[in-house]
């Protein structure tokens, strides 16, 4: 088990070695890639094989000498600080062949006829972008930011990310970061994690709304208990048990993990865009997901997502567009849990008024001098009524009282 932390960010990989070094025969290699039938894989090729698109490979690094990889790496970088420009120098002292392993599933071109391993999409091109997971010169979760930005502005079209923070929660550079690849039409593919490598639940980024997460299923294609955490974001499920890999150095090792399952589907989502080159990052990744073999409960479920991918399907189908990305919004999402931190507090501004309307003055009453108005009934015509009313009956009661003593007089 190699089991890298560093900022919350793991690589889990379980990995033996198959062979190594020129000792290697490569048949047994090629034979032991049992997807790319089950899946569709080969079936998708007679349409494309994913020429003209770039995976950036966000990892320790890609060894792009390795005899699989030869011509199908590209120009890279290093965000680590301990790795070489190109991002094909292997970072760290545990987990380093991890990049390259990934590398070859996504973008492998064997070794020459039915020899070695074989990625989805072997024509592709591969995007070394190297971090260090526990050490380089700034943390994991920058690096990765970094590395996604840098993966964008030099023409990724697709982002494999097989690693997770074991968090559901992610850093706000990450906001910005995905968010800027998604405006790009950037598809990003992640890994659910690994349960046998501590990770319970389905972490960051495989958590973030529009990232296109895949879990893991055994060669039977049944939920791999080890090798696959579970999760309501899950998108597609891929084989994730008895992968064969290359590794620095020209050897191979069979290996579990959805560290392995994501390059796959990274690898079929190239062939898609190839494919359909007219296609937006939410249209690809629809056509991941509606074309999935249903699995487990009807529709979409947190064990395998929305279904097995289907390779050929995902190329071949008729399958209508959508307006939005089926995995969600992270705009969306940002704007709802992020609005304390990233809405600004208005700024009042002086700006020039505009000329006020035209007040058209009312009609003149001529009598509206002269006819009391109702509030002025109200508040004073009222009172005064009956204060007058008051004096009226007082100065009939005091000429009563007069007349009735000059009355008395008399009679005196």
């Amino acid at each position: 088990m190699k089991r890298l932390v560093a900022a919350g960010v793991v690589l889990g990989v379980v990995a033996s070695t198959l062979f190594s070094g020129g000792a290697a025969t490569a048949d047994p290699v090629r034979d032991k890639e049992y997807w790319l039938d089950a899946y569709g894989i080969r079936a998708a090729w007679d349409t494309t094989r994913g020429a003209g698109i770039t995976i950036a490979v966000i990892d320790t690094g890609v060894d792009g000498t390795v005899p699989e990889l030869v011509g199908a790496v590209g120009p890279g970088a290093d965000f680590s600080g301990l790795g070489s420009p190109d991002g094909q120098a292997p970072v760290g002292a545990d987990g380093s062949d991890h990049g390259t392993m990934v590398a070859s599933l996504a973008a492998g071109r064997g070794t020459g006829g039915s020899n070695g391993v074989i990625g989805s999409a072997p024509l592709a091109t591969i995007m070394p972008l190297s971090i260090g997971f526990g050490e380089g010169t700034v943390n994991s979760d920058d690096q990765i930011a970094a590395a996604v930005t840098y993966a964008v502005d030099n023409g990724a079209n697709i982002i494999n990310m097989s690693l997770t923070r074991n968090t559901l929660e992610w850093p706000e550079s990450w906001d910005t970061a995905f968010l800027y690849a998604m405006q790009h039409n950037v598809v990003i593919v992640a890994a659910a994690g690994n349960r046998g490598s501590g990770t319970s639940e389905v972490g960051a980024p495989a958590t973030m709304p529009g990232v296109l997460t895949v879990a893991g299923v055994d060669a039977s294609g049944n939920a791999s208990f080890d090798a696959s955490s579970q999760g309501i974001t899950i998108g597609v499920s891929a084989p994730s048990e008895q992968l064969v890999g290359a590794v620095p150095g020209g050897g191979h090792v069979v290996w579990s993990g959805t560290s392995g399952a994501t390059p796959i589907v990274a690898g079929i989502v190239a062939l898609v865009m190839a494919a359909h080159p007219e296609l937006d990052a939410s249209n690809v990744i629809e056509r991941i997901v509606a074309t999935a073999r249903d699995a487990g409960a009807a529709g979409t479920d947190p064990i395998y997502g929305f279904g097995l991918i289907d390779a050929q399907a995902a190329v071949t189908a008729d399958v209508q567009k959508v307006t939005a990305n089926p995995m969600g919004d992270l705009a969306d999402w940002i704007r709802i849990y992020r609005r304390a931190q990233s809405t600004p507090v208005p700024v009042p501004t002086v700006t020039a008024s505009p000329s006020p309307a035209p007040v058209v003055a009312a009609p003149v009453n001529p009598l509206g001098t002269l006819l009391p108005t109702v509030n002025l009934l109200r508040n004073v015509g009222i009172p005064l009524g009956v204060l007058l009313l008051f004096a009226v009956l007082l100065a009939w009661l005091v000429v009563r009282v007069v007349g009735h003593f000059r009355s008395l007089r008399k009679t005196e």
